[in-house]
């Protein structure tokens, strides 16, 4: 029989400090504890009535499974490892999107950030201690998985093929960057340059669709690029090499949004009018892009699609044992006109 409340060995079970335990619920509840891990599992077996007494008496206990303990049980963890930048918003919106693709199919997400003082390598060793099925890298700096990559199937988001040796995930970055070019085009722009973003992935691919879009416009001696990254930092270092030179260029186009956004802010702050003087396009349209008093025109990417292919890819790879040649993914890029655009000054 279960106990009457406000007994001495409810209130012993308050009173301890300690985390509550299923042995507690199935105490209080008058089952077994093998009929209340069935109810917390739900399982198939224990009576209507016994699984009503075993979840009231877990939510009067505030019983919570332990996860870790499930899976150390569990031979499958379906678990998804995603390597991620900390400081890169775009990267928090594919996060986003790739919890929802996890949860619709059964599948939940661990996830291992870089940082300034976190090396690429050691968050994808964190990855695969936790007992991960696949990974899913985005805009990893460098293919270091090395030897993890013959255990695990992994999924790169931001690369090309040529540039990963796993399944690819990406948008047409060139494209992306010619559709930039040729809007700047349309509004009379001539004088147009680019911020790159160095090494990171994808900046190789919207250099090259910048000066391969200059040059379908005849403008291909007035390109230019400066260096650059993807933060805003490297914007603002920009925009002070733009200003120390006689003359302003008409427009630039930035590796990604925390570039323009560095490069916009800097300009502004130096009485630059932003779009009356300067018209600035960005890369991957982040929140911060969208705010009133930012209105970035940028090259969106679909973080949506992005993600839902990337899960897609490495589970079928986990669940279907597919193995041979790797897969590449394209999406096609989309332009997404704001107030940081207009006509040639």
């Amino acid at each position: 029989m279960s106990r009457p409340s406000g007994s001495k060995g409810e209130q012993a079970e308050a009173g301890s400090g300690r985390r509550p335990t299923l042995m507690d619920a199935a105490r209080r509840a008058g089952v077994s504890r093998a009929t209340a891990s069935l109810v917390i599992r739900d399982a198939p077996g224990p009576s209507a009535e016994s699984r009503e007494r075993v979840r009231k008496a877990a939510a009067e206990l505030d019983y919570r499974p332990d996860q870790a303990a499930q899976l150390l049980r569990r031979r499958n963890s379906r678990l998804i490892g995603v390597l991620f930048n900390a400081l890169e918003p775009f990267h928090a919106d594919l996060i986003e999107n790739i919890y929802a693709a996890t949860e619709e199919i059964g599948y939940d997400v661990v996830l291992s950030a870089v940082a300034p003082s976190r090396g690429e390598r050691r968050a994808i060793e964190a990855l695969v201690t936790s007992r991960c099925e696949a990974m899913v890298l985005i805009g990893a700096r460098e293919a270091c998985v090395t030897d993890h990559g013959t255990r695990l199937p992994v999924v790169e988001i931001g690369r090309p093929s040529s540039e990963t040796v796993y399944d690819a995930v990406h948008t047409a970055d060139d494209e992306g960057a010619g559709l930039a070019v040729d809007h700047l085009v349309s509004l009379g722009h001539r004088d147009i340059v680019h911020i790159d973003g160095g090494g990171r992935p994808g900046a190789a691919e919207r250099r090259a669709g910048y000066l391969d879009a200059m040059g379908s416009h005849g403008l291909r001696s007035r390109a230019r690029v400066l260096p650059g990254d993807y933060t805003e930092l490297s914007g603002s270092e920009a925009a002070r090499t733009l200003l120390d030179e006689s003359e302003l260029p008409t427009a630039v186009v930035t590796g990604n949004d925390q570039c323009a956004i560095g490069l916009l802010i800097e300009l502004r702050n130096a009485g630059v009018d932003v779009p009356g003087q300067v018209s600035i396009v960005g890369y991957d349209d982040v929140r911060s892009a969208r705010l009133a008093h930012i209105d970035l025109t940028t090259v969106r990417q679909d973080a949506r699609q992005l993600a839902r292919l990337a899960v897609r890819a490495a589970v079928e790879r986990l669940e279907t044992g597919l193995d041979g040649e790797t897969r590449e993914f394209s999406l096609a890029p989309h332009l997404v006109v704001r107030g940081s655009t207009g006509p040639a000054r």
